[in-house]
């Protein structure tokens, strides 16, 4: 049996978000994309619009996606944590795919807190349980969150290999 076909998908406003998803997808050997938002979230505005959107739960124009995420075994999502809220450009793009999600994973990026309710957020918004989660402060993201990181993505392969061995004795 071949090797499951990974997708890291994040956005990221400051590049926080952007640091861990990299490190997350060469750790899996992913293929990554970025989501784009099309609001202008640059500066005191962007961060202002940016909470406005997480508070009112709004979904935002994003460009369509590259890739396609019906095409992978699992789908890593991140986001950074507004408000207490996944970020409005990932909420947009979990709406918009959730039919299309095989297997899904969420990691997210917090200052101080809100990072359950953000996953927990997530699960609701694809309709169905993450196969492991992750919550990173900035600092530790700056700082390569390796632990954090690692255990993971641990998870992630566990999960993968089950699934083949599941695959296997059916």
């Amino acid at each position: 049996m071949s090797e499951a076909k990974v997708l890291v998908v994040y956005f990221s406003r400051t590049g926080t978000t952007r640091l861990l998803a990299s490190a997350i997808a060469t750790m899996l050997g992913a293929d990554i994309e970025e989501i784009c938002d099309c609001s202008n979230r640059e500066g005191p505005g962007g961060y202002l619009r940016s909470l406005l959107d997480a508070i009112r739960k709004r979904q935002v124009e994003i460009v369509p996606a590259g890739l396609d995420v019906s095409a992978y075994d699992l789908v890593v999502v991140g986001s950074p944590v507004w408000a207490g809220s996944v970020s409005a450009p990932v909420r947009s793009y979990l709406i918009e795919n959730r039919a299309k999600f095989s297997q899904i994973a969420f990691f997210c990026s917090f200052g101080g807190r809100g990072a359950d309710k953000a996953l927990h957020e997530m699960c609701e918004l694809v309709g169905k349980p993450a196969v492991a989660e992750c919550k990173v402060t900035a600092v530790e993201a700056r700082h390569g969150a390796h632990a954090a990181l690692a255990a993971f993505v641990d998870g992630i392969k566990r999960h993968l290999a089950r699934s083949r061995d599941l695959e296997w004795m059916c």
